[in-house]
């Protein structure tokens, strides 16, 4: 069977079959993640591989987007969390992200991807490769100890609250302006976009959104608001759907994108609207047509989901 270059999410035996037999073996995908990477502005092809609680295997890589500020741009490790997210893992066990374009030295993630890490529901137990070109395999280091003195969701957060990674859902239904939703199994964009948003962790701001794209096969993509308690290294909503759209949609540009739609909550103190319509005219098809629609939550429902906890 040929292999699949534009492969993301690996089972426990296609990795084994890769040579990850163990987790100190993530570095023998890590070629295949950088081949994979988007970095038309830095030149840089950065790669990142980690296993799931699952023992799925996962790859991250970076994306950047011609025309716009390397910050609106998506870290190996965002990208890795974000897909974990999108396909319902629980948390992250293992990581390995490649420091070096020769793929011989693995080291931290850079500051704002520690603190993303942090957002994670298991983050004491996720281990981080440290390899030097000196040493044959290297060894984990646990990533609370390369943030020694971190500002963490503990620091903010009521004890217990979900975090990352973990089952939640907002309650938001669309206003009434929006007009009716469709059962979950539609290709409404704005019922894709509103369930995203149902998904979106933003415990600090409350503000969740989502973002449903179309690309010109009438493929659909989705992501969601994945927010930081330090706030810069927070993910939009539409570079987590780009996530979605380079993980499955098999190596097309965004220029084949061609509708979106946000939905966020009204008066959303964080509103995602701007960001992302400066993003998608500046990347998607030049006709891309993008929408936006406002939800508010459905407060009967957030008392039963509430009571449940």
């Amino acid at each position: 069977m040929a292999q699949d270059k534009y492969k993301f999410v690996f089972t426990a035996n296609e990795a084994a079959s890769e040579g990850v037999t163990e987790p100190i073996r993530l570095p023998k995908l890590i070629r295949k993640a950088m081949s994979l990477a988007r970095g038309p502005i830095s030149k840089y092809k950065i790669g990142a591989v980690g296993r799931a609680s699952s023992g799925r295997v996962y790859l991250g890589v970076n994306v950047e987007f011609p025309g716009l500020p390397l910050h609106h741009s998506i870290h190996p490790e965002q990208f890795l969390v974000t897909n974990l997210a999108l396909n319902s893992e629980k948390g992250l066990r293992q990581l390995a992200v490649a420091i070096s374009n020769d793929c011989i030295e693995f080291g931290a993630p850079c500051g704002n991807c520690r603190q993303f890490l942090m957002e994670t529901s298991n983050e004491v137990d996720i281990k981080i490769l440290l390899k030097s070109k000196h040493e044959a395999e290297g060894s984990f280091g646990k990533l609370k100890l390369l943030l020694p003195y971190r500002f963490s969701p503990d620091d903010v957060l009521p004890k217990g609250s979900p975090l990352l990674l973990e089952k939640r859902d907002n309650c938001l239904i669309l206003s009434r302006s929006a007009g009716e939703i469709c059962s979950s199994d539609c290709s409404h964009l704005k019922c894709k976009a509103l369930a995203a948003a149902n998904n979106s962790f933003s415990p600090y701001t409350d503000s969740p959104s989502g973002v449903a794209l179309r690309d010109e096969d009438g493929i659909l993509y989705r992501g969601w608001y994945i927010e930081s308690v330090a706030y810069s290294p927070s993910l939009g909503p539409v570079q987590a759907a780009l996530v979605d759209f380079v993980a499955r949609s098999r190596g097309k540009g965004f220029d084949k994108i061609v509708e979106a739609v946000l939905v966020e909550k009204n008066n959303a103190r964080v509103s995602q609207e701007r960001t992302a319509k400066m993003i998608l005219d500046t990347i998607a098809a030049p006709n891309c047509d993008f929408k936006v629609f406002h939800c508010d939550v459905d407060f009967q429902k957030s008392l039963l989901v509430n009571s449940d906890r």
